[in-house]
Formats: C-alpha cells, sequence, structure tokens
C-alpha cells in the first residue's frame, strides 16, 4: 500500500482535468459562427448532457451550477427553453449520428417529475434518434426525491445507470452539509431501481467534510457495503467557498486536515479492495466485471466532463443551462444565467456564451495529459508519431518540472508510466505539463488542493 502521509508536503491548488484547456481558460474570443460552423462539420458519434439544475434546498458542500426552488413553473418553464435549444441543435448538427452516451446531470435531475421527464426523453429522441444498442444512458439520483413512476420511466426508455449522491451516513456530518439523508431512505431507493431493471449503479461519496474522521467514514463504508453498489466514486472534498457561497456556512476548523484526509483515502483503497471492489483513477472504485475497470486493464479509459468513462472518441453536446460542450478542437459552454440563456433562445440561437478553439499546442498537451489522468502511463514514441514531434524537446522545461515527482513515476525514452504511489498525485503530475498553470499565481484562488 501507498504512504500516504508523504502526499501531504505535495498538497497545491490545481485542477482536476476533466477538460484541457479547462474551463478557466474558456473566453469570448471563441466566437459564435466559429462555434456553429464547428459543429455542422462534426462527423464522429455523440454524447448527450442534459443539465437540469434544480434542488429543492442547498446542500453547503455542493459545487455544482443549481438554482433552488420549489415552484413547479420554474421547472415547466425550463423545459420549454431545453425543447428550444434541441430544436435549433437539429438545424445545426447531423443528429442522425449515432448516440452512444448520454447522461443527465444537476441539480437533481428527478426533481422533474416522471411526466416532464417523459417528455424530456420523448423530445430527445425525436431529435436523436440513432442511439447505439449499447448506449450508455445514466442519470444522477438524489435518493430523497425519487418515485415509482419516475423509476419507471427511466428504466423503460432504456436507462441504464444510476448514480446515487450520498456523501456520508453519519448523522452529524449530514446535518452540518444540509443533506439528511438516513441509510434507509438510500436503501428503499436503490431497492426500487434494481427492481425496475437498473443494472449498474454508482454511489458518490465524500471525503473532507466537516466532522469527518477514519471512525465515521469507517461504519459509512460498511452501510455502503450492505448496499453492494457496482461502482464507487469518493471524491476529495473541493473547498472553494470563494466560489460558492454555501460553502462559506462551514466552520473551517471542523474541516479533516490532509492528514486524515489521507488516512480515510488509504482505508478505503484497503477496505474496498477486500471487498472486490479495485481502484480505477484517483477517486473511482469498480468491482473487477466492470466495464471501467475492464477499460483499466486494456488501456482505454478515458475521461471527461462527467469523469472517467469507456466512451472515447465521440462529440460531446451539452444542452441547458451551463452546460459544457467537447469537440475536436474545442470546448463551449452555454450561459450560466437563466435570463441570458432564455434569451439566447428566444432569438433563435443557441445559447452560448464562451469557449475555447484548441491550438495545436492544446491538442498536444491534451493527450498528454488526459492520456495520465486515465490510464496514468504515456506511450511517447506514438505521441511523437500522432504530433510529429521529438517529445525530449518539446517538453524540455515541462520535464524539469516533472523531476519533482521523480519518485513517483517510471521515465524512460518510451514511457512514462506513474507507480502504483503517485496515482493520488496524478493531479500534480498531469501539471506539469499544463501551460496555463505557469500564468496562475499561487495567490490567485481558482483551484482546490490536490490533497
Amino acid at each position: 500500500m501507498r504512504d500516504y502521509k508523504a502526499f501531504v508536503k505535495y498538497s497545491k491548488a490545481g485542477p482536476r482535468y476533466t477538460s484541457y484547456p479547462t474551463a478557466v481558460e474558456f473566453n469570448a474570443n471563441f466566437k459564435y459562427e466559429e462555434y456553429i460552423e464547428i459543429l455542422k462539420k462534426q462527423d464522429r458519434s455523440l454524447s448527450l448532457y442534459f443539465h437540469l439544475p434544480f434542488c429543492r434546498s442547498a446542500c453547503y458542500f455542493c459545487g455544482c451550477n443549481v438554482i433552488y426552488t420549489a415552484k413547479e413553473e420554474s421547472k415547466e418553464m425550463y423545459l420549454t427553453y431545453i425543447f428550444k435549444e434541441l430544436d435549433i441543435l437539429s438545424t445545426i448538427l447531423d443528429t442522425k449520428r449515432e448516440v452512444v452516451q448520454m447522461h443527465f446531470g444537476g441539480g437533481t435531475p428527478t426533481f422533474f417529475s416522471a411526466k416532464q421527464l417523459q417528455n424530456l426523453i420523448l423530445k430527445i429522441r425525436s431529435v436523436f434518434g440513432n442511439f447505439s444498442k449499447d448506449a450508455e444512458i445514466s442519470c444522477e439520483i438524489d435518493p430523497r426525491f425519487l418515485n415509482g413512476e419516475q423509476a419507471t420511466v427511466l428504466t423503460q426508455n432504456g436507462f441504464n445507470r444510476i448514480s446515487f449522491g450520498v456523501q456520508d451516513f453519519d448523522e452529524k456530518v449530514q446535518k452540518e452539509i444540509h443533506r439528511i439523508q438516513p441509510f434507509e431512505l438510500t436503501q428503499n431507493a436503490l431497492n426500487l431501481v434494481r427492481s425496475k431493471g437498473i443494472k449498474s449503479v454508482n454511489m458518490d461519496l465524500i471525503y473532507g467534510l466537516p466532522y469527518q474522521n477514519l471512525q465515521s467514514f469507517t461504519q459509512t463504508l460498511e452501510k455502503v457495503m450492505l448496499l453492494n453498489p457496482d461502482r464507487l466514486a469518493i471524491f476529495n472534498y473541493a473547498h472553494v467557498p470563494w466560489l460558492k457561497k454555501n460553502m462559506r456556512k462551514f466552520d473551517e476548523n471542523t474541516l479533516p486536515s490532509p492528514d486524515v484526509k489521507l488516512e480515510i483515502l488509504e482505508f478505503c483503497e484497503k477496505f474496498l479492495s477486500k471487498n472486490g471492489y479495485k481502484m480505477i483513477g484517483m477517486d473511482h472504485f469498480a468491482k473487477e466485471n466492470d466495464e471501467l475497470f475492464k477499460a483499466l486493464e486494456n488501456g482505454t479509459l478515458h475521461r471527461n466532463f462527467q469523469g472517467y468513462t469507456t466512451k472515447g472518441g465521440a462529440d460531446l453536446v451539452g444542452v441547458g443551462l451551463t452546460s459544457i460542450g467537447e469537440g475536436q478542437r474545442h470546448y463551449a459552454q452555454n450561459f450560466k444565467d437563466m435570463s441570458s440563456y432564455e434569451a439566447a433562445l428566444d432569438r433563435g440561437v443557441l445559447p452560448f456564451e464562451r469557449g475555447v478553439a484548441l491550438s495545436d499546442d492544446d491538442e498536444l498537451r491534451k493527450a498528454v495529459i488526459m492520456e495520465l489522468m486515465a490510464n496514468f502511463k504515456l506511450d511517447i514514441k506514438s505521441i511523437e508519431k500522432e504530433f510529429c514531434i521529438d517529445f525530449q524537446e518539446y517538453f524540455k522545461e515541462d520535464l524539469k518540472a516533472l523531476e519533482e515527482y521523480k519518485d513517483f513515476i517510471n521515465f524512460d525514452e518510451n514511457f512514462i508510466k506513474v507507480n502504483e504511489t503517485g496515482v493520488l498525485l496524478i493531479r500534480n503530475i498531469a501539471m506539469c505539463f499544463d501551460a496555463y498553470m505557469k500564468n496562475i499565481s499561487e495567490d490567485k484562488k481558482v483551484f482546490s488542493k490536490t490533497v
């Protein structure tokens, strides 16, 4: 097992690299007209993401883009604008392309009623009619907001993966993060979706929350094992109160120290290994028969805005408020405020706010960083061949930065391989190849800590 204590000194602010360049670099220089021309030329398979931003109340740890409301008319109006966005997309994109992945995220997608979800799915299918037979169709679910009708709608419409937000089962932690979710409630929700035919269930946990310690998190994991999820995502809490006001409600003295967090993570790896789970990337765990584990073994694991995935090489189309799309040589993000989002659609244009067109250097560094983040190794000769470069010469300065992590990698003229210990520092290692990080000062609060 790894020496987790040794990691503390490497803790620094850094990206999680669900994209490169990161969203911090998105800007208004990437013009709408340029974006539309790119969309028209796309010809790869499709991955669809729908952002359903509403929540009934705030979870204080949450870093997502959400809107708090209990108004039924807000949801209906939002769907009206989602439909408008889909109609505009249908005139620009080749919607006959095969859809290999679709994900409903939030917010709380199941804050929408069964009828509303059904109407949304029917609209999507009317625009994007060519779903692959083995498409991954998934939805995030808050167990506190799920009923049998919603579960039936999802399963009858081909949803095959569900992700439950759990975070922690400790009552004191739940009270502090403003998310009361008893174990029995989660268990009932899990039994419900499985009874409807869902084959794959993921659960999200977070370590680093107020009042957490090794003993309390051990008890949470023991309860999770009773639920037997197929996958687990155990995220390091990103404390960014300068970006998210809800996080300012925490007494920072109640947050566990880096030492305690690493102690929790070390236990998670040992405990889950004994229970049949393998560590995938820096924060996922999966059973050996899971597609994520098979992809890691085969070197075909990918990383995108949904985290780790087996579906690479597809154009990601983001629909809804704040959604991000990704295609060949570009990223594009929708407006973050509802009034601007609606105003654009009322004018008959996509609600595009900002993005970035990738340069040749961006493309190269993206390939390097994403390969390291997903598969923890880099075939140098393959990169040299694909991008027509001399790796050692091109990355001369970057490799100097990599020297700091020489104990965590095996590096020769053919490969960079992150060793077992270095996997937990993969964000730091990837940062060595990030051209933009050099321009972000340490005192500029942009990213969460890597440890």
